[in-house]
């Protein structure tokens, strides 16, 4: 079997006087002739897997794992315990309340009966707080494109009461809910390329959306604003937020009211204006906690009293000074803030009164990752998850005095006992990265193991600790996994994240070639069967690797990937990340951009066997990425199998149901085993 024709075209361009070759730029259309190529490519991807005996083999473990029930993050709200659990034989998780953690939970809303295909999905919600209580507003998206129609339910009646149609990538997990109605963002459709046009509006129960009181609506194509209120004052926090700096301002909500009733116009105070600073925003009555870099790579906590004359950057008095662990979350409680660091990829949570003194540390399960926390400010207790790579993700509780206590736990069907390391090793540089390496506890580093390298390394984004579901089948058959915390992550702050960026973004793929070369050398991986994958910037960071250093790996799983990088600011929210990257249509950026773009350095070469996966859905990374880097790739590589995946009904990952969740953990997991010869045991 051979991969399909495709056609090349002069396609070509110039960019800073310099001619790009692009016989593959009209593989980014929609017409009839790419769908007719992406058909045939998944023709050719599925009967090319379809022959390998590992991904039929693999089903029912992969069905079996998804299957498990999953317990999503508790939500306190207006009196109620908020959360979604997914049962063993749903697609979708429901939404549940209850008056507390001794009383039944009772459904609210049940996406699974929503579309045949389960590809209509509820994927946020916002409960109401205090003194409202009585409505929760969630997203509705079909197909996974986060394109919402944005609905308000009753709690009591379990009935719809409103409905704001097409609000384009509106999500009140940025927004707020105030007395009675919700600040909220708006934008334009990704298929009319609007999602980066914004405005952020507020929204009264009761009244038509036409009339919704427009706040702001001049953002740049880099920032997304966020709000965050208190049900215990008047006060309205919004924070203008890029992937590298952001801005806090305030809202007096009387006065938003008054405007909304009245026609007009409402001013945001800056609190923290221009500095070259990361915030973001904890509310709790009169007290503004900000959790920033403003001084402090590492991150502290800062407090500022909203009722106070003075309220400016002057203000900020430090609560939670830096340290050598750097500081992740903050929540506040009645007399208690909760604190959640990173030393050294692994979380600590503290304890302490508002004042930043220490009550106590909490003692967690083990080395792993707490998030999502929540908490109310009139109440003592607040809510978590915490997880591991031997700990599926569970949801606790902590207490004022530094209890915690785990309230839900997947009954997780793991057949092996398993071992986790950490790793150092030095980069380029001499830069010394950390890895998690997983494995089977009889597995010893002897040179003989399959092994799989996992890597992100971007956008502030950190790798800690987390249970890995489908990843169990290849620990339990003897395969190691390695996740490497590459620079350009968030794991050791600002630093960390800066020093893998813009013109020094070759660091990230720098330090994922040293992992795998640490893997070989230590004997984690056998050479000839080492493995690479990662998603999104990930997909970025394994595209540039294997274009870099071939040699390395037998194969890659790159999905849904950026891998055009003279051309990712064209479409999607692409634009939206050249404060991460650079733009291309500056001189100096697109130096660096052209030195380390995947499609431009495809060769005629050996490289690893490739499984490029994207969606049709995807309103984030355009799949031409994937199409044009695929073509390229089994048009010039040497005795290297080529394989595009273009799933139907789904998107970059958000609402996706089990079952399509299934198939393609069978499609990539199939393709590992096969290419690095593992037998699965059934």
């Amino acid at each position: 079997m051979h991969p399909p024709d495709t056609r090349r075209e002069d396609g070509s361009y110039t960019l800073h006087g310099d001619t790009i070759e692009d016989p593959y730029r009209w593989l980014e259309g929609d017409d009839e002739a790419v769908q007719r190529w992406v058909d045939a490519q998944n023709e050719y991807a599925d009967a090319r897997l379809g022959g390998m005996p590992a991904r039929e083999a693999l089903r029912p473990r992969m069905a079996a794992l998804a299957r498990t029930v999953a317990y999503e993050p508790v939500r306190p709200a207006g009196g109620r315990l908020f959360q979604r659990v997914r049962g063993s034989d749903q697609d979708h998780a429901v939404l549940t309340c209850r008056g507390s953690l001794e009383e039944e939970r009772r459904e609210l809303l049940d996406p699974n009966g929503w579309s045949e295909d389960g590809s209509v999905s509820m994927n946020w919600y916002a409960p109401a707080p205090a003194p409202d209580g009585e409505h929760v507003a969630y997203g509705v998206d079909e197909g996974g494109r986060e394109n919402y129609d944005v609905h308000v339910l009753d709690v009591e009646s379990g009935e719809d009461v409103e409905m704001l149609e097409g609000t384009g990538r509106s999500n009140l997990v940025r927004g707020a809910w105030k007395g009675e109605g919700f600040y909220y963002t708006v934008t334009g459709d990704a298929e009319e390329g609007g999602q980066l046009d914004k405005q952020l509006r507020y929204h009264a129960l009761g009244t038509e959306p036409a009339a919704d009181l427009v706040i702001h609506d001049e953002f740049p194509e880099q920032v997304w604003p966020a709000v965050t209120t208190d049900p215990h004052s008047d006060h309205v926090v919004v924070r203008f937020a890029a992937w590298d700096r952001s801005d806090v301002y305030h809202l007096d909500h009387g006065a938003v009211l008054a405007a909304h009733a009245e026609g007009g116009d409402v001013s945001l105070e800056p609190l923290v204006e221009g500095a070259d600073a990361q915030f973001e925003a904890t509310l709790a009555g009169d007290d503004l906690y900000l959790r920033t870099t403003l001084g402090a790579p590492n991150y502290r906590v800062a407090r500022v009293d909203l009722g106070a004359d003075e309220r400016g950057a002057g203000a900020l008095e430090t609560v939670v000074p830096e340290g050598e662990a750097t500081v992740d979350a903050v929540a506040a409680t009645d007399g208690r803030l909760f604190v959640a660091r990173t030393r050294d990829v692994v979380s600590e949570l503290t304890v302490t009164d508002r004042e930043g003194s220490v009550v106590a540390d909490v003692d967690l399960p083990g080395p792993g990752t707490v998030a999502d926390i929540e908490a109310r400010a009139d109440a003592d207790a607040a809510f978590a998850t915490y997880q591991s790579f031997d700990h599926p993700r569970s949801t606790c509780r902590l207490g004022p005095d530094g209890g915690f206590e785990v309230v839900d736990r997947p009954d997780v069907d793991v057949r092996a006992p398993l071992a986790v390391e950490q790793e150092w090793f030095a980069s380029a540089d001499g830069t010394e990265v950390p890895a998690f390496v997983v494995h089977r506890e009889d597995v010893a580093p002897d040179g003989t193991n399959p092994a799989v390298l996992y890597g992100y390394g971007g956008f502030d984004i950190s790798l800690s600790p987390s249970f890995r579901s489908f990843a169990v089948p290849f620990l339990e058959d003897g395969g190691v996994l390695a996740v490497a915390n590459l620079r350009g992550g968030g794991e050791f702050g600002e630093e960390w994240h800066h020093a893998a960026r813009r013109e020094s973004k070759e660091r990230t793929f720098e330090d994922f070639a040293a992992a795998a070369e640490h893997l070989l050398e230590r004997g984690w991986a056998a050479p000839g069967r080492l493995a690479c994958h990662g998603g999104s910037n990930g997909g970025l960071t394994v595209g540039a690797t294997i274009t870099r250093r071939p040699e390395l790996f037998a194969a890659a799983v790159c999905e849904v990937p950026l891998l055009d990088m003279l051309r990712f600011h064209t479409s999607l929210l692409g634009a939206s990340w050249t404060g991460e990257y650079g733009d291309p249509e500056e001189a100096a950026a697109y130096e660096w951009l052209r030195d380390y773009s995947p499609y431009h350095h495809v060769d005629r070469r050996r490289y690893p066997d490739v499984l490029f996966t994207t969606a049709e859905g995807d309103s984030r990374v355009d799949p031409f990425h994937a199409r044009k880097t695929a073509a390229r790739m089994q048009a010039r590589a040497e005795e290297t199998l080529v394989l595009l995946k273009t799933y139907g009904a789904t998107g970059h990952g958000v609402g996706k149901p089990v079952s399509q969740a299934v198939e393609e953990q069978c499609d990539k997991w199939g393709f590992v085993y096969d290419r690095l010869d593992v037998d699965h045991r059934a």
